[in-house]
């Protein structure tokens, strides 16, 4: 059996999963539930790998990484996003990465809905009110009827569409990928920024996303409407977000992921009463985690059988002595 190595199950996710505990009955794995922390104690942990399972987007694969592991055949992700790996250069040195999509669409897309409500029903500040004995009424918004914008029409934008129309709101999309069988009504992007009550981002972080949405796109947003991010955080502007808030310039955001994770103690998202945080955590349910664990060990057995699945980047040319 091929070297397996797990070099970041922290905190431990994979450890207690019925899939590991598959996994164990048919190979050995060397098991980490410590980050690496440098770019080196990942090298030294994944040197003499064949496979590695990553677990948590902070450990970061870069070209370094790469040609310091001559062994490495496959590197299986667990979750969606690919921004912590540099896909060129795992092509390159003839690594193929393969991801989980589509797992936690349904969390994801719960999440987005519970912080959309949570800051349209202001429910953070009610509760703490009802609290502290205060009994205020009438400063809630009502979602029906209102316009939800969504940006990126994957699984998780997908899904959310299908529950703000459950809550009768009118929904509107725009994709990098536009098809009319998706069944949303799409328009140009200043269209959405200017007509949506809400707008919720559903992008993968890319060369091509990060910053997309900045001040310009702010600034065409209704004073009324109400951001929800549980994408990545830099596909926002964060300064450019923090202004608008600050100056009243949007009614709220409801954010799941931030520039720097975890939110540092004092920033100042965590001064704003119309701001609700959630610290990364839209996808992280027993179900996803299960299947989204399920699938990163599927996607090692389909490798090694010769038919890779959710493949995101693939040998191009073998770097010279890869492989023996």
């Amino acid at each position: 059996m091929p070297r397996i190595v797990i070099p970041d199950d922290a905190p431990p996710v994979m450890a207690p999963s019925a899939a590991y505990r598959k996994l164990l009955t048919q190979t050995p794995v060397d098991y980490y539930d410590t980050l690496p922390g440098t770019e080196n104690r990942l090298i030294e942990r994944i040197a003499e790998a064949e496979i590695a399972i990553s677990i948590r987007s902070s450990t970061r694969f870069t070209e370094n990484v790469f040609g310091s592991c001559p062994t490495l055949r496959l590197l299986s992700l667990w979750g969606t996003g690919t921004d912590n790996v540099d896909l060129p250069s795992a092509a390159r040195y003839g690594v193929t990465v393969t991801n989980t999509p589509g797992v936690s669409a349904f969390s994801i897309a719960e999440h987005a809905l519970a912080l959309m409500l949570a800051v349209a029903r202001r429910i953070p500040r009610v509760d703490a009110g009802v609290r502290q004995g205060l009994w205020t009424h009438g400063q809630a918004t009502q979602l029906h009827g209102k316009t939800l914008g969504i940006i990126g029409l994957g699984a998780v934008g997908r899904q959310f569409a299908r529950l703000g129309a459950a809550i009768g709101m009118r929904v509107i999309a725009w994709t990098m990928h536009p098809d009319p069988a998706l069944g949303v009504e799409l328009v140009p992007l200043d269209e959405l920024l200017r007509a949506s009550d809400v707008v919720s981002l559903h992008l993968r972080l890319s060369a091509d996303t990060r910053g997309f949405l900045s001040k310009p796109q702010i600034d065409k947003m209704k004073p009324s409407a109400i951001l929800i991010n549980t994408a990545r955080g830099p596909i926002v502007d964060e300064a450019a977000l923090i202004e608008a808030l600050a100056a009243r310039r949007m009614a709220g955001a409801g954010l799941d992921v931030f520039d720097v994770e975890p939110l540092p103690a004092g920033h100042p998202f965590t001064q704003f009463e119309n701001v609700v945080l959630t610290p990364h955590c839209a996808g992280i349910t027993p179900e996803a985690l299960e299947s989204g664990l399920e699938l990163s060990i599927a996607n090692v057995w389909n490798f090694l059988g010769g038919h890779p699945t959710n493949v995101v980047a693939r040998e191009t040319l073998s770097h010279p002595g890869k492989h023996g």
